[in-house]
């Protein structure tokens, strides 16, 4: 079925050819943001034996074994984190990702919604945009693009 057109007009025109420039880089930029946050969060551990003190967190968030639970959310966070920023496997990698912030908003979800108060606000938001992702694909700047194939 095909998709009619029906982007709005813009309220100042003179825009448009900022907007026709800027809408295909829209997709990079979601996708580098949420690669970069997932790096950033899974790369130390990656680096990093688990102390036993981040164990001891994992298991009182109901993850258990946690050193399963440790390793595994290194790699995800990495490795997702890698693939997104490249648009490289992006779907498998953010749904991946998806179904890692939905066990941990399942974990955070008797705090309440509010991340001040460690609940899952946080954790269901990037889970979303993971989700998004993960429909969507790494879009017309990726590798998954670039190659012509997608998962």
């Amino acid at each position: 079925m095909a998709q009619a057109k029906t982007e709005p007009k813009p309220i100042l025109p003179f825009l448009q050819p900022f907007y026709d420039a800027a809408i295909p880089l829209s997709w990079l930029i979601i996708r580098v943001a949420v690669g970069w946050n997932l790096l950033i969060h899974g790369y130390p551990k990656l680096l990093s034996l688990p102390s036993d003190a981040f164990l001891k967190a994992f298991a009182d968030l109901g993850f258990t074994p946690p050193v399963f639970f440790y390793w595994a959310s290194a790699c995800i966070e990495t490795f997702a984190g890698i693939s997104l920023i490249l648009g490289l496997f992006t779907r498998i990698f953010a749904a991946a990702a998806a179904i890692e912030m939905l066990c941990i908003t399942i974990a955070y979800w008797g705090n309440g919604f509010g991340w001040m108060r460690r609940g899952y606000e946080y954790v269901l938001l990037w889970g979303l945009v993971c989700f998004a992702i993960a429909l969507r694909g790494g879009g017309p700047y990726s590798l998954d693009r670039k190659l012509g194939r997608e998962l």
